[in-house]
């Protein structure tokens, strides 16, 4: 049974061997039990104290110790944003094919689009992947970003350097930029989503007029307390830097944190815990009200990166469409379908799939969501049930992969769901 502390961006300490962490001190002469003080900082070392991310790891051997890496050829997993010029169609995928040879979680990672990258420190990549085994002998670290895990089908148990997290479809995990792991599958296959953040790192939104109370809260969110592998072997360290991945030779497992404290490490959270906010006279708010974390910009309320999810809820807003309503927005949307079906869509948005809306690229409900909508009783609620969707919504354009275009689970008959959508226009009438 796995242990997890509670809280969200505090301070924490971990020890899987008592007396491991020192007193007083972060880097004695001498650490407890022959281990060697290590500290990993997610921030710059000046960041302001409420924003300053570093934690002091109590290591069987430091991270340097390792033979030199060398470059591996180019994978489905990158970040080419720039191949060809982006399209201002509406794009939606079908579910990505479980792989049929052996494939891990990172050999399964597939690049769907994205913008900026590391170099800029800002934008995001996005990726699906879908694998059928463990990651055996065959460790990761990503030098580009932190990466925001949205399984769909399938658990992972996620070793890190740090400790061990378990996520299930509904769940998330958020593994910070640098950080070692190596991802086992729970039920033999998985599928699901990724968000590279280049950017600042993710954190909760601020409340506003919502008050104190709502949305994510932060003692739900679950970091994992220390957990090791004393091992040595013929093993691989694959790093991704700077958009390419390079692989060393390593002759021990580098999950061998016996203890620490710190504020940057993993953590999960569980999407069904989200407190929803919504309206109860007209109208709808803005689909930031289902906001659960961001990545600031340096413009003031514009996010690098909005993780939003629309869950189950009650729908009750008078003389109102009720369904999200035909939109242009600013940012790029892409969206995904953790769990059953998408209010606005009545078919071809699957659990797995995906769909991506840029910059004032017009979308919305499909035609027979419309026709429903406006034909509905509002005297009585919508109750919202057994779904899940999200949305990584950026505020520069997302541009495609070439290989996300020619994909065969893109749906190039997208464009169609809203062409049943009829003219109503009766100048006369009342």
């Amino acid at each position: 049974m796995l242990a997890y502390q509670s809280g969200f961006g505090n301070e924490f300490a971990t020890e899987a061997v008592p007396g491991t962490l020192p007193e007083g001190r972060n880097s004695p002469q001498r650490v407890a039990h022959g281990l060697y003080a290590e500290q990993v900082s997610g921030t710059a070392f000046t960041a302001p104290r409420h924003s300053n991310r570093r934690s002091w790891l109590y290591r069987i051997r430091p991270t340097s110790q390792h033979e030199p890496f060398a470059l591996l050829p180019e994978t489905s997993f990158h970040n080419r944003f720039d191949e060809q010029p982006v399209t201002p169609n509406q794009l939606r995928w079908s579910p990505r094919s479980l792989p049929t040879t052996p494939t891990d979680f990172l050999q399964g990672l597939f690049t769907v689009a994205g913008n900026g990258g590391a170099a800029a420190q800002s934008g995001v990549g996005i990726h699906v992947y879908a694998a059928n085994c463990d990651m055996t002998g065959r460790y990761f670290y990503d030098a580009d970003g932190e990466l925001l895990i949205v399984p769909q089908q399938g658990r992972l148990r996620i070793a890190t350097e740090l400790g061990i997290l378990e996520i299930e479809p509904q769940e998330i995990a958020v593994i910070p930029r640098g950080v070692r792991f190596s991802v086992a599958l729970l039920d033999g296959v998985a599928r699901g989503y990724v968000c590279e953040n280049f950017g600042a790192l993710l954190r909760l939104p601020d409340l506003g007029p919502i008050g104190s109370n709502g949305l994510a809260n932060p003692r739900d969110f679950q970091i994992p307390v220390a957990a090791f592998e004393d091992i040595e072997g013929d093993y691989k360290l694959i790093a991704k830097f700077q958009g390419r991945l390079w692989s060393a030779k390593i002759g021990h497992s580098p999950l061998d944190v016996v203890g620490w404290h710190g504020n940057y490490a993993p953590y999960k959270y569980d999407l069904r815990r989200f407190n929803t906010i919504g309206s109860i006279s007209y109208d709808h708010p803005d689909p930031s009200i289902f906001l659960v974390l961001h990545s600031a910009s340096d413009s003031p309320g514009v996010s690098n990166l909005d993780f939003v999810i629309f869950p189950p809820r009650w729908l009750v807003a008078q003389d109102t469409f009720r369904p999200p309503w035909f939109h242009r927005n600013i940012a790029s949307e892409f969206m995904g379908l953790v769990h059953g079906e998408y209010d606005a869509k009545a078919e071809g948005f699957l659990p797995g799939g995906c769909s991506l809306h840029n910059s004032m690229s017009g979308h919305g409900p499909d035609a027979e969501t419309f026709e429903k909508a406006s034909a509905a009783d509002l005297s009585r609620p919508t109750v919202i049930t057994d779904t899940m969707a999200f949305m990584f919504e950026t505020r520069a354009v997302l541009r495609p992969t070439t290989q996300a275009l020619a994909a065969p689970e893109r749906q190039g008959d997208y464009w169609r769901c809203w062409q049943g959508l009829r003219k109503h226009f009766h100048p006369t009438a009342e």
